[in-house]
């Protein structure tokens, strides 16, 4: 039996309980994985919110989108993303379903290599943030010698948006509070207190201007001062302010409302290169806090304040 985080009804962070369950064999194409963390997002908590809607028949839920492990079972033809898998092997996998758990049978389709570098905690909280970096970039054509404004740049997706951005050669100057401009500046960002007066303090500090803007926190002034500060509306995009962009030619990236570009190809082929990247140490990832697996509710409240500096990881 595999112990398993589960919603068991649709609410707050008090409804997720322990299961016991019975995984099976991995089936053709598929691998059995011990995990050793698994990374928490936003998204985990909102499914069981019912803010995607309220389907009875989907509980209970399984929760958890993104782990990392080692592989101790093979199904037939278990080929990964950076080739064939073998019992033993660390990797990482993304996405998955019912990754708050001990064990889980992932698609050896989305299982990458865990390069030997990069500590299984990092690994968990790498992809789910990762891709969506990767995806912001692509969407709004970010390149060298852009200079890029990022709201909440100090958040799990932030920290990995800044550094991809970085390393394209462009100049990042980020919004958080003043608590996290160390933090900012450590991966080469421009740090800037968000709050009244945000776009006139960017206008200083961006004198040539702002190229792109990516909404990572959903608020007004975000989208407003976007609007106020990038000339071209397409390229600024928002993975949170679903509801505030009517009329504007921002783009809507993820799974957050219907009109919305999930970004399938660029997320599913930047998987390697994001792996990569955080093997060689060009990719910081960083882990703000960890949490056994029975405190899954408590970790989501935390991540329910928004201040989470970083990735928050469950240990099975």
């Amino acid at each position: 039996m595999v112990h398993s985080v589960v919603a068991s009804a649709y609410g707050g962070p008090e409804v997720l309980t322990m299961i016991d369950r019975e995984l099976g064999a991995p089936g053709p194409g598929e691998v059995l994985i011990d995990v050793t963390g698994a990374g928490t997002n936003p998204a985990d908590y909102k499914f069981y919110s019912g803010d995607f809607g309220a389907d009875e028949s989907a509980l209970p839920m399984p929760l958890g989108m993104e782990v990392a492990g080692v592989v101790t079972a093979v199904g037939v033809d278990p080929q990964g993303i950076s080739g064939r898998l073998a019992v033993g092997d660390e990797v990482i996998a993304f996405p998955v379903n019912g990754g708050y758990a001990e064990q889980i049978i992932a698609a050896a389709a989305d299982v990458v290599a865990k390069p030997a570098g990069l500590a299984f905690e990092q690994a968990a909280g790498l992809l789910a943030a990762g891709t969506t970096a990767a995806h912001l970039l692509s969407a709004t054509d970010v390149a060298a010698g852009d200079t890029v404004l990022i709201h909440g740049a100090a958040g799990g997706v932030g920290l990995l948006v800044t550094q991809l951005a970085i390393l394209k050669g462009a100049t990042v100057i980020g919004t958080a509070s003043p608590g996290r401009h160390d933090a900012l500046r450590r991966h080469g960002a421009v740090p800037v207190e968000y709050g009244p007066g945000l776009a006139a303090r960017v206008h200083e500090l961006a004198t040539g201007g702002v190229d792109v803007a990516l909404d990572l926190v959903g608020t007004d002034e975000a989208i407003e001062v976007s609007l106020e500060l990038v000339a071209t509306q397409r390229r600024i995009a928002t993975i949170a302010g679903f509801g505030k962009v009517a009329g504007t030619a921002i783009k809507l990236l993820g799974g957050g409302g219907p009109e919305a570009d999930l970004g399938t190809e660029v997320r599913d082929t930047s998987r390697l290169e994001l792996a990569q990247l955080a093997g060689s140490g060009r990719l910081d990832v960083t882990v703000d806090r960890r949490f056994p697996l029975a405190r899954a509710a408590e970790a989501h409240r935390y991540l329910q304040t928004g201040h989470a500096a970083g990735k928050v990881v469950l240990l099975p």
